[in-house]
């Protein structure tokens, strides 16, 4: 029998760091080996970005909350949270391979773009769900330093083809927003939805 005070649907260490970082405990509710996860992330045609991290970020607390009844575990709020980066109303999510890596971020390269981070929770039968948006500027990079930057591998897995907490922090210019949002999980949006539910951080 498990009994967590916080069940936190999501395979991203930084989340977890970042739960840990305002002390909420939590035990992670991973899929099980016959799901597809990455299915969920498919944008629709003509998904406007906010829409679809709302969207993408609801299946995947929907999809925890019904993996929790399987399992049987001790009853617990669900925390589930999404990041996409959108630039000129696309959505860049993660890289397919190496190249594509490279090519998005030559695209945000010198430029502005924003960080969308929906994140829901679920208790006793209601969603609770919060959006972060920020803005954030990359510096122009040179084709060398996109190249070494792919090549360490960074990219993968990200959003974007970055992570605001590696190397890539030297290239940011300026953020309007949350930092922790950019990371992956929105901590003021985060604590807002723990008070609302009686739980405050």
């Amino acid at each position: 029998m498990h009994h967590a005070p916080l069940y936190l649907a999501s395979q991203s260490p930084r989340r977890r760091q970042l739960l840990q970082q305002i002390g909420v405990d939590h035990e992670l509710l991973l899929p099980d080996a016959d799901e597809d996860a990455e299915s969920l992330e498919a944008a629709l045609p003509g998904e406007p970005p906010r829409a679809y991290v709302q969207r993408v970020t609801r299946l995947k607390l929907d999809a925890a909350v019904q993996r929790l009844a399987r399992r049987g575990w001790a009853a617990a709020p669900v925390l589930c949270a999404d990041t996409t980066v959108t630039l000129d109303c696309a959505i860049l999510g993660k890289p397919a391979d190496d190249a594509d890596a490279a090519a998005m971020l030559r695209r945000l390269s010198g430029r502005s773009h924003q960080v969308l981070t929906a994140v829901a929770l679920a208790h006793e039968g209601r969603v609770l769900e919060r959006l972060s948006v920020s803005e954030v500027r990359m510096r122009a990079l040179a084709a060398d330093e996109i190249a070494r930057y792919v090549a360490s591998g960074e990219p993968r897995g990200k959003a974007g083809s970055y992570a605001i907490q590696s190397q890539a922090a030297a290239w940011i210019e300026h953020i309007a927003g949350s930092y922790s949002g950019i990371m992956g999980l929105p901590l003021f949006e985060t604590g807002e939805l723990l008070r609302a539910i009686g739980r405050p951080v």
